[in-house]
């Protein structure tokens, strides 16, 4: 009951913001994560890594989608990016720098900022 409750207080408050406010969200959700694991345990780490690698699969999956409407130059540079995130992951010692500043870039450019 108590999900259900959540669910619905999500579905109200997330009606009042755009999709790139809410996509903002998640990166800043996501880099919270890999910022504490940084000083956190290793399974921390795992965890934070693993929600990192999810969300950028996801944002793969949908700039290569036919039917995403944004130009296809933009879409090709943010899988690339992805691709380097996605490669930074899979090191024995990622660079956790390196990921947090990825997704505040990705962020700031989802919420308008420059």
């Amino acid at each position: 009951m108590q999900q259900y409750r959540a669910a619905r207080a999500y579905q109200a408050a997330s009606a009042h913001r755009g999709p790139k406010e809410q996509e903002a969200d998640v990166f800043r959700r996501v880099t919270g994560a890999l910022r504490a694991a940084g000083t956190g345990t290793e399974l921390d780490q795992v965890k934070a890594l693993a929600d990192n690698t999810r969300l950028w699969m996801m944002v793969g999956d949908l700039l290569r989608d036919s039917a995403n409407g944004l130009p296809e130059a933009l879409r090709a540079s943010v899988i690339s990016v992805g691709q380097a995130v996605q490669r930074e992951m899979r090191q024995p010692k990622p660079d956790f720098a390196f990921l947090i500043m990825v997704n505040e870039e990705i962020t700031a450019g989802l919420s308008g900022r420059p």
